[in-house]
């Protein structure tokens, strides 16, 4: 799979943590920055993921801040992304099963490294169920 990564300075550690996991298991990543722990306005670095979501140029995003709760805003600012913030794994199973998450947001500062991939996979291996009200999610969410 293409998988997207964006970080602000506060989840970059983590962003470098599952670009190694994800190449490990053969997905293609592409980075879109941020490079370092130094201090960036995230939209700079969150923006661009999304934009490449919804162009599909990949296929699904893993964005990271401190919380992920900005990230996640701008994500789904941008037609057809479909952005989850996520804590554990259960609330990552959740959005792609009922809600098709094509991205989600991790905060740094609110889990562990182990956890964060522990998302991550869950995530990657859940599958969409659809349902009834996907019908109205698909008719808000087209441009």
């Amino acid at each position: 799979m293409k998988i997207g990564l964006g970080s602000d300075h506060a989840g970059y550690e983590y962003k470098e943590l599952i670009k190694s996991w994800l190449a490990e298991r053969g997905h293609e990543v592409v980075d879109f920055g941020t490079h370092s722990n130094q201090p960036v306005d995230y939209p700079a670095c969150i923006r661009p993921v999304a934009l490449a979501v919804a162009a599909q140029e990949v296929e699904r995003a893993v964005i990271l801040g401190g919380s992920g709760n900005g990230e996640a805003i701008v994500a789904n600012r941008v037609p057809g992304v479909r952005c989850a913030v996520c804590w554990d794994p259960a609330s990552a199973l959740l959005a792609r099963q009922h809600n098709d998450a094509n991205m989600i947001s991790l905060g740094q500062r609110m889990m562990t490294g182990d956890e964060a991939l522990a998302i991550v996979q869950t995530w990657l291996e859940a599958q969409f169920e659809g349902g009834r009200h996907w019908r109205r999610i698909q008719a808000i969410d087209t441009p």
